[in-house]
């Protein structure tokens, strides 16, 4: 029997100009919750998280520790990120020292209008978990209502510059976002940006009081947690390419309906999520997973969603009318049926 071996560097960290540096870690994971027969791996890929791993590569991993790449015969290496891998897993998909990684969709905008033909090629979270974490002491209702407070946040990013043109701000004093909820705690006029199945979480478990605002609700909502590649590996290895999509949308679908198994690994390689966050955060994530039907674990996008995105930041003049095409940033032949 398959036992799996979740290939990952741990602590992983990106740099911008260069090689990733880390030593290579095989962590075993709990026997008996694949069940497919051993096979010799004849492709190879590179995976590269946006984050540290957390629920929301939770499909991702799930394939792998669930037997899902090793039944298609494909060997992937999982590359934990962290503060700035957002920003680098574009430069080392553009490099070719990554074939995969995970980004959101406002990113493959960006990094089109920039000249690297990055592509999505499947959304396991339909709606966007980002929002702004407030005090409920507060007694702020909507993003409208929010004034006189800090605003942790990364102002830059195209869903900051969108809360700037639909919304007042009144006396809203934005300073950089740390990732952390410490500053949350201490300061009752404070607010940051957060996802909803993650620091609110940590700020209640600590004693805060978190309200969280969506988003979403003021009209942006790009797919989050996409599986992107280039143009390149799409035409050079489109085998590979399909192999890496089924086994990650079987992921998906296996990690909400069953997330414990997964859960532990992200545990061992993320020492800093509890299991209660885990188990919170899968529990809060999974709405956002549903498609228009209702299905979890479709993964599946629509032309509509990425020409809205791409107008927006057109609007907030992020890139130049018509530098890049809706119909460019995503593909979804290789989902077939799911």
């Amino acid at each position: 029997m398959f036992e799996p071996i979740f290939r990952v560097l741990r602590r992983g960290k990106f740099l911008m100009g260069g090689r990733v540096l880390l030593l290579l870690s095989l962590v075993a994971v709990l026997c008996g919750c694949g069940g497919a027969e051993s096979k010799t791996p004849q492709l190879q890929a590179r995976l590269a998280l946006n984050w540290y791993p957390e629920v929301e590569h939770g499909g991702f991993l799930a394939a792998d520790v669930l037997g899902k790449f090793a039944a298609e015969e494909v060997s992937v290496e999982i590359i934990p990120g962290g503060p700035g891998a957002p920003q680098a897993v574009i430069a080392e998909l553009a490099a070719g020292r990554i074939q995969f990684a995970v980004s959101d969709a406002d990113n493959v905008v960006l990094a089109r209008a920039a000249g690297v033909p990055v592509v999505a090629l499947l959304a396991p979270l339909q709606s966007s978990p980002r929002c702004i974490m407030v005090h409920r002491a507060a007694g702020f209702k909507s993003l409208a209502d929010l004034q006189d407070i800090e605003l942790a946040i990364s102002d830059a990013r195209p869903f900051a510059l969108w809360m700037k043109k639909q919304l007042p701000l009144t006396n809203v004093r934005m300073i950089p976002f740390s990732g952390m909820v410490g500053e949350f705690l201490q300061k009752p006029a404070f607010a940051q940006q957060a996802f909803v199945f993650s620091e609110p979480f940590v700020a209640k478990e600590r004693g805060g009081d978190p309200e969280v605002l969506m988003v979403s609700e003021i009209g942006f909502d790009p797919y989050a947690s996409v599986l992107i590649t280039t143009e390149d590996v799409i035409s050079e290895s489109p085998e590979l390419v399909g192999k890496v999509v089924r086994a990650s949308v079987s992921g998906w679908q296996e990690y909400l309906r069953a997330p414990g198994v997964t859960n532990q690994a992200i545990r061992k390689l993320n020492a800093e999520m509890s299991d209660a966050a885990l188990e919170f955060g899968a529990t809060a994530m999974a709405p956002l997973c549903r498609s228009a039907d209702g299905q979890p674990g479709q993964c599946g996008m629509v032309l509509e969603r990425w020409e809205t995105l791409v107008r927006q930041i057109e609007e907030l003049g992020q890139i130049e009318k018509g530098a890049v095409k809706a119909s460019e940033c995503f593909t979804v032949k290789f989902l077939g049926p799911v």
